[in-house]
């Protein structure tokens, strides 16, 4: 993400953390170099998007990006800048139209872009809608007017004090994914290895990527789609699939993983079989 807002100007990210901060600073540091800085700050206690948004209130500009960090992306922020600066808003919304959706919320407006109202998801509703996709322009003194030190919803509680006030929502062009679930997480990880958004990643039509030192031996089968971390180690004979392996796995010889998530150290005994699993930080699967 970060290196998406870099391109739109971007010079600081502020990551509202709640959850796992210390690991999140371990593997983000302070950005990457020539990109924007990471700025952490901590929420004692859960606040919702409005909430954080808030809490972060004496290290905002004048107008600023906010955007959910769940959400892999390469809308134009640029264009979304700009019409909110001709108009005048408080707040505008990214929209992006899915072909499902029944699991978001839809916004809907006039011919002017003005929002009239926001409607809850539907798990009964099929079909395309235009979704309000997490990405805003906001200005700093319609922030100031959320109160402190509480739980706030932006979607339900700030923007409709503000709907027909300043609120507007626009269309966007381009990639969009909420990979907030296993099945969408793999979904992004392909369409990043497969080029169907526009990253600064490598990949190829198979959708596999191999760090540079990551050490996998010349008998075992990478793919079709699937990605080896930094410093991960693949025994001869070893099969993996559909699997994203982060920084430091061992998969031992002849073992075979298929559409599974292993976080960062996660070792595997020779001849093991693994299929759609999520394992944590460390776990060892022995034979």
């Amino acid at each position: 993400m970060t290196e998406w807002l870099g391109r739109h100007g971007v010079d600081e990210v502020i990551l509202a953390c709640g959850f796992l901060p210390d690991q999140m600073k371990e593997i983000l540091g302070d950005g990457e170099p020539g990109g924007p800085r990471l700025r952490y700050l901590v929420e004692e206690e859960t606040l919702g998007t409005a909430g954080a948004i808030r809490y972060a209130l004496p290290y905002l500009e004048e107008r600023f990006f906010a955007l959910n960090g769940d959400v892999l992306s390469d809308l134009d922020l640029t264009r979304l800048w700009n019409l909110h600066e001709e108009r005048g808003a408080k707040a505008t919304l990214g929209l992006y139209e899915v072909e499902d959706s029944s699991s978001f919320g839809l916004v809907d407006t006039d011919a002017d872009g003005q929002v009239l109202q926001f409607s809850e998801k539907d798990a009964s509703r099929k079909g395309p809608g235009m979704i309000n996709a997490g990405t805003y322009v906001l200005e700093r003194d319609a922030i100031a007017t959320i109160p402190e030190g509480r739980e706030v919803s932006i979607e339900r509680e700030f923007y409709p004090t503000i709907t027909g006030d300043g609120l507007y929502a626009e269309p966007l062009d381009g990639y969009w994914m909420d990979f907030g679930t296993p099945e969408r997480y793999f979904d992004a990880t392909w369409d990043i290895l497969e080029g169907r958004i526009e990253t600064e990643v490598v990949g190829n039509s198979d959708g596999v990527h191999i760090a540079a030192d990551a050490e996998v031996d010349p008998n075992a089968t990478i793919g079709p789609r699937a990605v080896i971390g930094p410093g991960a180690k693949v025994g001869p004979g070893a099969r993996i699939s559909g699997s994203v392996l982060l920084d430091g796995c061992e998969i031992g010889a002849d073992a075979v993983i298929e559409d599974s998530i292993f976080s960062p150290g996660v070792k595997v005994a020779a001849g093991v079989t693994v299929g759609e699993a999520v394992l944590g930080k460390n776990e060892v699967v022995d034979a």
